[in-house]
């Protein structure tokens, strides 16, 4: 998907990139909030649109080879699905219906 995103040209508006960004600046709080997706920091992939100036962690060999190798598909977004997955979307209407059904999964007891 973030390849998807790359070659149309569009922000990867990437959360770990944001935790990465903070925790750099070391005012990571242990979740993300709105907020934090204004961090002035060349890390935060929602305010600077293509690759951060440097990896964010240490990629593994399956990673190195995701990258290389990257599955061909037109989704552009993901989300958790509060259960160890991920649902994928192809439309930002999609995608934020797919955010809606992470936080109604988080608010079950």
């Amino acid at each position: 998907m973030y390849y998807n995103r790359l070659t149309k040209r569009m922000a990867l508006d990437a959360d770990p990139s944001v935790i990465y960004a903070e925790l750099l600046a070391n005012t990571y709080q242990g979740a993300l909030h709105h907020e934090d997706m204004s961090t002035k920091s060349p890390y935060n992939t929602y305010r600077y649109p293509g690759l951060p100036p440097g990896p964010i962690a240490n990629p593994g060999r399956s990673s190195l080879e995701a990258a290389m190798h990257p599955a061909v598909s037109d989704y552009l977004y993901f989300v958790s699905d509060g259960s160890g997955h991920h649902r994928f979307a192809r439309n930002l209407e999609e995608h934020n219906q797919n955010v809606n059904a992470f936080r109604r999964a988080m608010r079950r007891p």
